[in-house]
């Protein structure tokens, strides 16, 4: 008796686990930065097209994302694109009419491409916009047969919920968040202070 609840119970686990969406989108290790700020933004991809290799991840630069700098990538091929802003921006005194729109990594060759099995990181860098919300990311990423388009964005908010191939979301907080984290006491021990 007492056997048979504890195998339905497995069973019923395991379906549960099986149930769990599994996260495997291209994601970004740091979700949250203060607006104003200067942001890194490290791109994680964790899996091919349905086993397939990545040869090639094209991002999409956010408007309101300024000055963005892609960071080379050994036995990878970076290429930008430019185009005119709707709203210049002022860096260091000099006004900026013009703006990366995407940048793209490229495996310069069959050896170079990401494995499906295999975990690697694309960075870029760049200023936030002033203003809180969130940013999204539109990426495509080629395998060496199909790809994934992440480029769905929901209608309002930040809820990727019901969406199968969601852009990649960074939230944008608010300058007062930063101070706040700035202004948080530091617990100090004092040598021989026992902790609990």
């Amino acid at each position: 008796m007492n056997i048979s609840i504890a195998t339905k119970s497995m069973a019923a686990c395991a379906l549960c686990v099986l149930a769990l969406p599994v996260f495997s989108h291209v994601s970004l290790e740091g979700k949250t930065a203060p607006a104003s700020s200067t942001y890194k933004a490290v791109f994680q991809v964790g899996h091919g097209c349905q086993g397939s290799a990545t040869t090639g991840i094209r991002v999409q630069i956010p408007a309101g994302f300024q000055g963005a700098k892609p960071y080379p990538k050994a036995g990878w091929t970076l290429s930008v694109q430019q185009e005119k802003l709707a709203r210049p921006y002022d860096s260091h005194g000099k006004p900026v009419t013009e703006d990366f729109s995407v940048v793209s990594w490229t495996a310069a060759g069959k050896e170079a491409a990401l494995q499906d099995a295999f975990f690697d990181e694309f960075v870029l860098r760049g200023k936030l916009p002033e203003t809180a919300g969130p940013l999204w990311f539109k990426v495509l990423q080629t395998c060496e047969s199909g790809s994934n388009d992440w480029s769905e964005v929901p209608a309002s908010g930040s809820s990727a919920k019901g969406l199968k191939s969601p852009a990649v979301l960074l939230e944008v907080t608010g300058p007062e968040a930063a101070a706040a984290a700035a202004s948080m006491p530091v617990m100090v021990h004092a040598p021989g202070a026992h902790q609990h």
